[in-house]
């Protein structure tokens, strides 16, 4: 996952007017902001587990763990990316996000069939 450098990793005041401009919500937009947010820390938990696989070992004992420089960086560089929040917000402010709204009806029908 790459570091988008317009993304600020600090935390800023949003306009509430701004946000739900869109979906004429707040509530339905923080619900998509907030589904988005999980997903990037979902893959960006994966992403992290898979580089960091390759440094774990069966039979570590305390005497034989070592500093391992690669990994300290990658944790570095983990540590260093935007917060996934401030991504999906980002995102969402400039459209890349696609979401839909389900009707009780579809939903309903979706409900019969699941059961």
């Amino acid at each position: 996952m790459e570091k988008r450098k317009t993304i600020s990793t600090t935390t800023q005041t949003r306009n509430i007017t701004d946000l739900s401009s869109t979906t004429n919500n707040i509530y339905e937009t923080v619900m998509i902001i907030t589904k988005r947010a999980n997903q990037i820390a979902a893959e960006q938990k994966q992403e992290l587990s898979r580089k960091l696989e390759e440094f774990n070992s069966m039979g570590d004992s305390v005497e034989e763990v070592f500093e391992n420089h690669e990994q300290i960086e990658i944790s570095k560089y983990y540590e260093k990316q935007p917060k996934p929040t401030l991504m999906a917000i980002d995102e969402f402010l400039i459209d890349k996000i696609y979401y839909r709204f389900v009707d009780k009806k579809e939903k309903e029908k979706e409900n019969v069939k699941n059961n």
